[in-house]
């Protein structure tokens, strides 16, 4: 048996769009501490093998993010696979070609299916790295043909579209790939499927950098023996949470209840009278990342045409004559239907 770490798309160095300083610099500071808490899961879980399945870099990086990376690898004391994907690819400036890393790191900068032979655990390693932004499928016609037990596949790719030009990956080619298990980047929400007797699984991104990318982040714990199984671990990170609730529910409906760090956005919604969202922020300065969206509607007047003499006014008449809940919620809703209003029944 082995026990893997499987972690991608740390995109270190990313640019935030957060458009307030503190919060970017924030999750800067959060961004930067990945490494240093993917080598605390891998010795806290003893792990076997660390993969790096791409987009470890944005793009441009910072020379001390390079070097606390270098640093982290080396503390892992334990081999680590990286495979370069479309953000960190393998060109002329790489820092996979151009620095020097730790000699328990492999890095495939090959834009071809190769492998290292791990005897002490009876596994053999298989990867490849994108050498530009795009990507042809690089599972193409591989099979693992070597006499290791565990046979492991690392790739930054995209399996949830053939067309796509990240390194499109099909559930026919991971089944005859004869691989044990293939770690896969590049989808920022976690996902898994089981083709033939290989396990594909991604771990999404272990940070979301906006309301683009809500709920717990993290990585996989993979336990690979006669089969293969991954658990998702949450890493300690920040949060996005993208949240909507009508305004006469309150934020308690929604929000959790002791304050936090986590970043949430919440939408008010349905009628109501104004909303004063200044007031609000001030009520939950406990929660420092929340952001606050006005989109309710002016309180409905059911009853306002009840008098007119038209075929309306006829027909909320004799609703509101009949005075009961069942009368009062059917001119309730046909209010809604003529204002144009989303109506959801009961």
């Amino acid at each position: 048996m082995i026990k893997i770490l499987h972690s991608a798309d740390w995109h270190l160095d990313a640019p935030l769009g957060l458009s307030d300083t503190a919060q970017r610099e924030r999750l800067r500071r959060e961004m930067a501490k990945i490494p240093e808490k993917i080598v605390a899961l891998c010795k806290e879980n003893k792990c076997d093998i660390l993969l790096l399945a791409g987009d470890v870099f944005d793009g441009a990086y910072a020379a001390d993010t390079l070097q606390d990376l270098k640093n982290a690898l080396l503390k892992v004391e334990i081999p680590v696979f990286i495979t370069p994907g479309n953000h960190d690819f393998v060109g002329p400036d790489s820092p996979w070609l151009s620095e020097s890393f730790p000699e328990n790191v492999h890095i495939f900068t090959h834009p071809a299916m190769e492998s290292v032979g791990l005897p002490e655990l009876d596994c053999r390693v298989y990867g490849a790295g994108f050498i530009s932004p795009d990507c042809p499928g690089l599972l193409a016609n591989f099979e693992h043909r070597y006499e290791e037990k565990y046979a492991i596949g690392v790739l930054h790719g995209d399996p949830t579209q053939i067309s796509s030009s990240y390194n499109p990956i099909t559930k026919e080619q991971v089944k005859s790939s004869g691989l044990s298990y293939l770690a896969l980047g590049h989808i920022h929400k976690g996902g898994a499927f089981t083709a033939g007797a290989t396990l594909c699984a991604w771990p999404g991104c272990p940070m979301g950098h906006g309301f683009d990318e809500t709920g717990e982040k993290g990585v996989l714990l993979v336990t690979v023996d006669e089969t293969a199984t991954a658990e998702f671990i949450p890493l300690d990170t920040p949060r996005f949470y993208d949240l909507q609730t009508p305004a006469e529910d309150g934020l308690d409906s929604v929000l959790p209840p002791v304050g936090n760090d986590h970043f949430y956005r919440v939408t008010l919604t349905g009628p109501s009278e104004p909303v004063d969202l200044a007031q609000l922020q001030k009520e939950y300065a406990h929660f420092p990342n929340l952001v606050l969206r006005d989109s309710t509607t002016p309180p409905l007047d059911i009853w306002g045409s009840a008098d007119a003499d038209t075929l309306e006014g006829m027909f909320f008449g004799a609703l509101k004559e009949h005075n009961s809940e069942t009368a009062t919620l059917a001119a309730k809703i046909s209010r809604q239907i003529l204002n144009g209003q989303e109506v959801t029944l009961p």
